[in-house]
């Protein structure tokens, strides 16, 4: 508001400059950091020129002390002296653009209202999305258009596990992007597939929070959101190992789940034994191109027989086990190990394939079946609900790459054939294990061609980390908003991070959790932002309501709350009591 009363005044002690200048606080005033300021200066031919920024640096001291004992002195009235406080200001936005310093002795303001929304762009933004309040408790929006694909896409959160929430963070986004009514008729149309490898705390996203207080309901209001679960969830699991049913391996929520797996016929049909291996794309392993050649061999000469097992060589095939043994046998037979090695490979390299084929047989063994009997939705798929959820923290790191990287790549494949008319965030947690700055691996092949093609195809990514230094730098750097939490010191230094002023670098060393830095490419500082606490619960002791079941498609989705006395018939009348 233009009439709202001064802080202080330009400072001529400090050179202010177009991008950067300093705000000599006036006695009874203060700011504090992320503080939107504006001051204005006429310039001659072109009017009132307004400068606009966010407090980035304060500095308090007294003026007229010489040493540090003088402190004592002045607090005894014995030294005269005065306190004196003076914000760094980096500059956001300047109207009109005529980049001329703030004079000193020019008022400076607290930016309200308008004058805030200018300062921060938002005025500019025709579609928004609220990622959490500011440290004046109003909304922090980001630009649709730098998350739907249309002038940018991608996410990056990068913070200490456990402490830099990133996971809450990620989810709140997703919440904020379909319950703000944000994306119009397009939410119909928009999925978000999350890969969960920290326990079961995701399995229980479409209950309601019983922790959540009225405080953190009206952070909802203030933010324009309903303080509600996600209204649309599905969920998978890997089968328990060992078991002949194929129930979900998940033990705080007993219904709901959706088992998943792939057949052994699925599995050879689908070319999927790349996704077996780590390095698999690795031109300098000699080994890799055995990958590929029992890949193409499998498909051709396996039949599918009963419950997804194969029939191959005469023998049919119904375990893992069993198909890594059959490859073995092919591979160490002299007559058949040109068909299934290759004209021209060596004893050696076929030895490094088979050592590594041997050791992904326990992490995949109950991923890879011909054994079950088929269950309706099986299939991990974002079909039937909005978001859906694919439980992976039961899984060894090697198995988790494999669903990741399958899952993915037949997403990609479905978004291609039905074109760009829905969206897909793809949120991955521990992206630097999916995406390592060095090496190679079909599922990094995947999560490249996401990064630097998917936003044209309509796939967000949405990828957490605890060390943006290593995560492969083309995806880092197709992220158009990028998001930071609580740091280690040494990781905040690196250059991954330059978009933070050092003052931020600083504080995301001390950063308290739900509290992030969030920088797009409209907005020059990066903003400190709080989101409210989750309103769906993140762990069974929360859950407060029963479980939400599905009907319509059988995978889960919630539609319709379960109902014990469903199955009754109904009666007009009630008994007569027996007494």
């Amino acid at each position: 508001m233009a009439d709202q009363e001064p802080v202080g005044l330009v400072a001529g002690t400090e050179d202010s400059t177009p991008l950067l200048f300093s705000v000599g606080l006036a006695p009874g005033q203060y700011l504090q950091l992320d503080d939107v300021v504006v001051t204005r200066r006429p310039v001659p031919g072109v009017g009132e020129v307004t400068t606009s920024g966010v407090v980035t640096e304060i500095r308090a001291r007294h003026e007229g002390a010489t040493y540090g004992s003088d402190v004592f002195l002045i607090a005894d009235g014995v030294l005269p002296a005065q306190v004196q406080e003076i914000a760094e200001i980096t500059t956001t936005r300047v109207e009109p653009e005529c980049y001329v310093p703030p004079t000193p002795g020019s008022p400076a303001r607290r930016a309200t209202g308008d004058e805030r929304s200018s300062a921060l762009y938002f005025d500019q933004m025709e579609s928004t999305v609220a990622v959490g309040l500011g440290r004046d408790g109003e909304p922090i929006l980001v630009n649709l258009e730098f998350l739907d694909g249309t002038r940018g896409g991608h996410v990056s959160i990068s913070g200490i596990s456990g402490v830099a929430t990133k996971t809450s963070f990620a989810l709140f986004l997703l919440y904020s992007i379909f319950h703000s009514g944000v994306l119009g008729r397009r939410s119909v149309n928009a999925k978000a597939l999350v890969f969960s490898v920290k326990g079961e705390d995701l399995l229980f996203l479409d209950r309601a929070n019983t922790r959540l207080d009225d405080k953190q309901r009206e952070k909802y209001r203030t933010l324009g959101l309903p303080a509600e679960p996600f209204s649309s969830a599905g969920f998978f699991a890997p089968p328990m190992p060992d078991d002949p049913s194929g129930r979900p391996h998940v033990t705080g929520r007993t219904s709901g789940v959706t088992p998943f797996w792939w057949t052994l016929a699925e599995f050879c049909r689908g070319e999927l034994l790349p996704y077996a291996f780590a390095d698999a794309e690795d031109e300098r392993n000699q080994y890799t191109m055995v990958i590929h050649q029992v890949a193409a061999q499998l498909k051709r000469e396996a039949v599918e027989v009963d419950q997804g097992a194969v029939q191959l060589g005469g023998r049919t095939i119904r375990t893992y086990a069993q198909l890594v043994e059959f490859v073995s046998d092919k591979l160490n037979d002299e007559d058949e190990r040109r068909d299934w090695a290759g004209p021209v490979t060596g004893t050696g390299t076929i030895n490094a394939f088979l050592r590594r084929l041997r050791s992904s047989l326990k992490p995949l063994r109950t991923l890879l079946r011909g054994d079950l009997a088929e269950v309706a939705g099986r299939k991990v798929g974002t079909e039937g609900q909005q978001v859906t959820v694919v439980d992976l923290h039961n899984l060894p790191e090697r198995a988790q790459r494999f669903v990741v990287g399958v899952v993915l790549a037949a997403e990609t494949a479905r978004k291609e054939t039905a074109g760009t008319g829905g969206l897909l965030f793809t949120m991955i947690d521990e992206l630097n294990k999916y995406a390592p700055r060095e090496g190679s691996s079909p599922i990094k092949e995947v999560l490249l061609d996401i990064a630097e093609r998917g936003r044209s195809l309509g796939i967000i990514l949405i990828g957490a980390q605890q060390t943006a230094s290593e995560v492969e730098r083309r995806i880092v750097s197709n992220s158009s908003i990028k998001v930071v939490g609580r740091l280690d010191p040494a990781e905040a230094g690196r250059p991954e991070y330059g978009f933070l002023p050092p003052s931020q670098r600083a504080r995301a060393v001390l950063a308290k959790p739900g509290a992030m830095f969030v920088s797009q490419p409209e907005i020059p500082v990066p903003l400190a932002v709080e989101f409210p606490f989750p309103a769906w619960a993140t762990r069974l002791s929360e859950a407060g309501d029963e479980p939400v079941v599905a009907s319509t498609n059988g995978r889960g989705s919630a539609t319709a709350r379960r109902d014990p006395f469903a199955h009754l018939p109904t009666t007009t009348e009630d008994d007569d009591a027996p007494f």
